[in-house]
């Protein structure tokens, strides 16, 4: 069903599986214990951080494949994007896999956009099961949007860290899973905005926007969720979609955050937070997912945004335009398995995680420690 921005799914498709793999300084943050990979160091590896943020992906790809249980056979669509010039991480992991391939840019709202047009390919009984990706290098994204890393500018105050990881999940028909029972697609929203260091006010009217067409569409309010959450607005840009949405009559309270704002320590040195397509990407398919598993988030409005610039046009002094696609997540657990688990989680057990080649490693802060991680 259609109500004008928003498409509420009669099937309710189904996320089987996720992944999250991070870097070393997003492996210190606030999220590093959900994380199911810490890499030792930002080049993975691999001679270049381009060729670094592909190899993320692939990985977040295949750990997503494992942590679902299925294989690359069973995959009907790859659908994902990043950063870079003609989305090129995206582009050259997926020619690694034997799937059809959906090549998508929203920016940093790249991970709510391949989920909502996943997730409407699979509600309306067109694919079985697709796979949602993206991802974002500090280094890479520096190099191509700002300035050369080798000159050590000042970052000013307003700036926000490009997270160095990528997020991976597996929609499917059938499974068991939080399900996708709505998506809002956004509209390009431009404020005037043309800081490239001030990502978070370039966006944040884009995500007044979009949250006002949801609660439009879906007569809902802000009390209707557990979580609220956008995706890279950070400190200051967050700040400003609360004042916007008051101005609007909608306040939003202890159950809204941002990803961005939440992702590093004070101590981290970020500024105003977190950015990049793997800031709210890693988050959901960590922290999130594992609260909508558990039942203790059983409902959670997720909402990326993304500033759709490119380099050409931010030298050429064009403001940043923004956008803003929601999701509406619901967790599949019951009311007497919610309260098994709550009960059973009480002394917080350590989860066994993933590296990627299907074989279980210690918990990530133990692993980190003992630098375990994969070059």
């Amino acid at each position: 069903m259609y109500t004008n921005q928003t498409v509420i799914f009669k099937n309710k498709p189904v996320i089987i599986g996720s992944y999250s793999i991070v870097g070393p300084k997003e492996g210190k943050g606030n999220f590093g214990p959900y994380f199911n990979y810490v890499m030792k160091d930002d080049c993975f590896g691999e001679k270049t951080y381009e060729k670094a943020e592909k190899k993320m992906l692939e990985s977040a790809i295949v750990g997503a494949m494992e942590d679902a249980k299925i294989q690359a056979k069973d995959v009907n669509l790859l659908l994902a994007g990043d950063l870079l010039n003609q989305i090129i991480s995206s582009s050259y992991a997926a020619r690694n896999f034997d799937f059809a391939f959906l090549g998508l840019f929203g920016a940093c709202s790249t991970m709510a956009e391949s989920m909502a047009v996943g997730a409407s390919l699979v509600d309306a009984r067109e694919f079985d099961t697709v796979i949602c990706s993206t991802g974002s290098h500090f280094s890479t994204a520096e190099r191509q949007f700002r300035f050369p890393l080798e000159l050590g500018n000042q970052r000013p105050p307003t700036s926000q860290w490009t997270v160095t990881g990528a997020g991976a999940c597996v929609i499917s028909q059938e499974g068991k899973g939080p399900r996708i029972t709505m998506a809002t697609f956004g509209k390009v929203i431009d404020y005037g905005v043309s800081d490239v260091n001030n990502m978070g006010a370039a966006m944040a009217g884009a995500a007044m926007d979009t949250m006002l067409a949801h609660f439009r569409d879906t007569k809902t309010t802000p009390d209707d969720y557990d979580l609220i959450v956008t995706g890279d607005l950070g400190k200051l840009g967050s700040e400003i979609l609360v004042d916007l949405m008051e101005d609007q009559g909608f306040k939003l309270g202890l159950n809204y955050n941002d990803c961005g704002q939440m992702y590093y320590t004070r101590n981290q040195n970020t500024l105003c937070g977190g950015s990049g397509c793997g800031c709210s990407a890693t988050v959901f398919n960590s922290f999130i997912m594992k609260k909508l598993r558990d039942g203790e988030y059983r409902r959670v409005l997720f909402m990326p945004t993304g500033a759709l610039m490119s380099t050409t046009a931010a030298q050429q002094g064009e403001s940043i335009p923004g956008v803003c696609h929601a999701l509406v997540l619901e967790s599949d657990v019951g009311e007497s398995d919610e309260k098994k688990k709550i009960s059973a989680n009480i002394k917080q057990p350590k989860q066994k995680q993933s590296n990627g080649s299907g074989k279980p490693v210690k918990n990530q802060n133990s692993a980190q420690k003992k630098n375990k991680s994969t070059k």
